[in-house]
């Protein structure tokens, strides 16, 4: 290697010679210190000046954490309003519809001499009750159950025996629930 760049040397002109760059010159360093001679007379002012420009900084970033504080504050916010007026909403909606589930629970239990329309009843309201639960509507279990006043609407307290004290004994119209919510009380009779 060395003997091609000796001959290509001899082989160049004297203007190639100081055309081609020199391997003496050096590439500035990035990472040098600056010497910076501060008089006396001015230190006190840089000094200020830094201060202030050191407070000015820490309350901005003060600034900016208390505005990240509170989006974040308000984005966990409205994702929880959101989905409470979803439930609201769906509660109210499935409230107006329980009627009719009413009306067919007493068709199916209505005598019919029609094997065929009563079958088709039946039919319509499992897929009616199907329906509900995919969308998590559940019937609650009142019968024989304690009495819960938050689940359960006691309209009459009767003796019997058969039932231990505070023990549901009759169901007049059944109770419903969305996930964790009631939406309707199961009304009910209390054995004492």
């Amino acid at each position: 290697m060395m003997k091609l760049q000796t001959e290509r040397m001899t082989t160049m002109s004297d203007e190639e010679k100081i055309k081609e760059p020199t391997e003496t010159t050096e590439a500035p360093n990035k990472n040098m210190d600056i010497d910076v001679e501060i008089s006396e007379d001015g230190s006190g002012e840089l000094q200020e000046k830094i201060d202030e420009l050191t407070s000015q900084l820490a309350e901005a970033n003060d600034k900016y954490l208390r505005l990240y504080a509170e989006y974040d504050n308000y984005r966990k916010r409205t994702t929880k309003e959101k989905m409470e007026a979803y439930g609201d909403a769906t509660c109210r909606c499935i409230a107006e519809i329980l009627p009719v589930l009413d009306s067919f629970e007493r068709a199916i239990e209505a005598e019919c001499t029609d094997e065929s329309y009563k079958s088709g009843m039946q039919m319509i309201y499992t897929n009616f009750i199907d329906v509900l639960k995919k969308i998590g509507v559940t019937e609650m279990e009142a019968l024989g159950n304690e009495f819960d006043p938050n689940l359960h609407n006691a309209i009459k307290k009767t003796e019997d025996e058969n039932f231990g004290e505070n023990t549901i004994c009759e169901v007049f119209q059944k109770g419903y629930m969305f996930n964790d919510r009631v939406i309707r009380h199961a009304v009910v009779a209390v054995a004492n």
